[in-house]
């Protein structure tokens, strides 16, 4: 059945409704993907979340990329297909583009609606499932998508580990909180595809990119504390767009860290010459608004 938003706009006016900042809320539809390998028992796991305005016809996706939520993945589904998720996300990616635009369903696109999310069902195997439609108010659409995926997918922390280094999910999180605040989000592609420069079927993703005079430029965020092996694929990663982008144009990149890189940690020094060999330049997140700082008149 599907939900109800928390409170519906006034004779069918736009979603607009005030917060309690000022600032308009959007009513918004929400649906959870979600993983269930064996479809004799109803057992599944939570993998993605869909958020889509019918007003404006925007869509955000996210889906399970950490380490840490695979294992969990792994963990109630012993026998999953992992290499299943990455594709579906391509797959929907790819139907959300080649249907452009959707219509507000309260003025006569409800047919649209219904045929995106038909053709949704479509795609989808019989592993992976979508849950109804929820209505939701949120004042920004990504914003609404990471508290959702937070809610709904990511894995749970304990209290015990809240004061530890977040995960690239929080890091992102708090770019993403820079670059609006810098008036770049519109200018920037978000979660490129690197099999664009690699290979076909390459599943890593870079979290930002732009265009500025001929140069490509990719921001791609790194949990040095939890991870620093990702190191070496970011590194594999921009080696082959260097070389995929021959006279196209002129790549540049910038991995945001979760910590400030110290000459006396071996495993920073590690992931500092990582980087560096291929011209990754490493941002400490404590650093980053200056960056962008610097970086806005180049996009303007």
């Amino acid at each position: 059945m599907t939900g109800e938003p928390d409170s519906n706009p006034p004779n069918g006016t736009p979603s607009s409704k005030e917060a309690a900042d000022g600032l308009p809320r959007r009513l918004l539809t929400r649906r959870v993907l979600r993983y269930a390998p064996n479809p004799v028992r109803d057992e599944w796991v939570n993998i993605g979340v869909l958020v889509f305005d019918p007003e404006s016809g925007e869509r955000r996706l996210r889906m399970v990329e950490e380490e840490d939520e695979f294992h969990r993945v792994r963990r109630l589904h012993p026998d999953a297909d992992e290499s299943v998720l990455p594709r579906l996300r391509d797959t929907l990616e790819s139907l959300f583009t080649s249907e452009g635009r959707i219509r507000d369903w309260r003025s006569g696109g409800g047919l649209e609606w219904l045929t995106q999310l038909d053709k949704l069902d479509k795609v989808l195997s019989t592993a992976l499932q979508v849950t109804e439609p929820v209505g939701t108010r949120a004042t920004d659409l990504d914003a609404e998508l990471e508290r959702l995926y937070r809610d709904h997918v990511a894995v749970p922390r304990s209290a015990g580990r809240a004061g530890l280094p977040g995960s690239r999910g929080n890091l992102r999180a708090y770019c993403s909180q820079v670059f609006k605040q810098a008036r770049l989000w519109d200018r920037l592609e978000k979660s490129v595809r690197a099999a664009e420069f690699t290979f076909p079927g390459d599943p890593m993703r870079i979290d930002y990119g732009y265009r500025r005079n001929g140069t490509w430029g990719f921001v791609h965020t790194l949990s040095v504390t939890r991870s620093p092996a990702d190191a070496k694929v970011l590194a594999y990663t921009a080696e082959r767009i260097q070389k995929s982008a021959e006279s196209r144009f002129t790549p540049e990149f910038a991995a945001v860290t979760d910590v400030p890189l110290s000459p006396d940690n071996d495993r920073h020094r590690f992931v500092r010459e990582t980087l560096q060999e291929v011209g990754v330049v490493p941002v400490p997140l404590e650093g980053f608004a200056v960056w962008v700082a610097k970086l806005r008149p180049m996009l303007q």
